[in-house]
């Protein structure tokens, strides 16, 4: 474990992330690159476009989230997140879903704004618009996490800062004053 963090699950499982936070629901750690996946597929179904720069748009962030989201799951799910602890996930995991977000929020305002009413079109706004809501509550979720997180190394920085203090009389190369 790293900087005193405590698993939320049961051992061996990757619960140090809000992406899996040891919700109720097994399917919730997937919802997220699902949701993009299925979003990319009807992007990809789309034959003929006028304006495509949207398209292109929404087909390069629902790519990319389901991409990174895959990567950082699969890295959670086998715990290889343990192995770089010079890596603070907590915050990685912020700010990808955060980013994701953001992005998917406005590639689908810019698609259902370009949209042509094909099925294809409104389904990956949809998918868009719920991928959007899935990643918020994330987002939401990572915020929490990673603020219990600043306040427990804070905190133990508190601590071994005043252990450290206490020990002078064992340190004699430093010199009490009030001597």
């Amino acid at each position: 474990m790293r900087g005193g963090e405590e698993l939320d699950g049961f051992e061996g499982e990757a619960s140090s992330t809000s992406m899996i936070s040891g919700a109720s629901s097994p399917y919730q750690p997937t919802t997220e690159p699902i949701l993009a996946l299925i979003a990319f597929i009807c992007i990809e179904t789309i034959m003929e476009c006028s304006p495509c720069e949207g398209l292109y748009f929404f087909e390069f962030v629902s790519c990319s989230a389901f991409v990174v989201t895959g990567v950082l799951l699969i890295l959670f799910s086998l715990n290889l997140h343990m192995r770089i602890p010079q890596i603070n996930w907590n915050l990685t995991d912020l700010v990808n879903t955060g980013l994701s977000t953001f992005f998917f929020f406005i590639a689908s305002i810019v698609l259902a704004a370009l949209n042509h009413k094909t099925g294809a079109e409104i389904a990956a706004v949809i998918f868009g618009f719920l991928a959007t809501a899935v990643y918020a509550v994330n987002t939401f979720l990572a915020v929490q996490k990673w603020r219990v997180s600043v306040h427990q190394q804070s905190a133990s920085d508190y601590i071994r800062a005043r252990t450290e203090s206490r020990d002078v009389d064992g340190r004699p190369e430093i010199q009490r004053l009030d001597t």
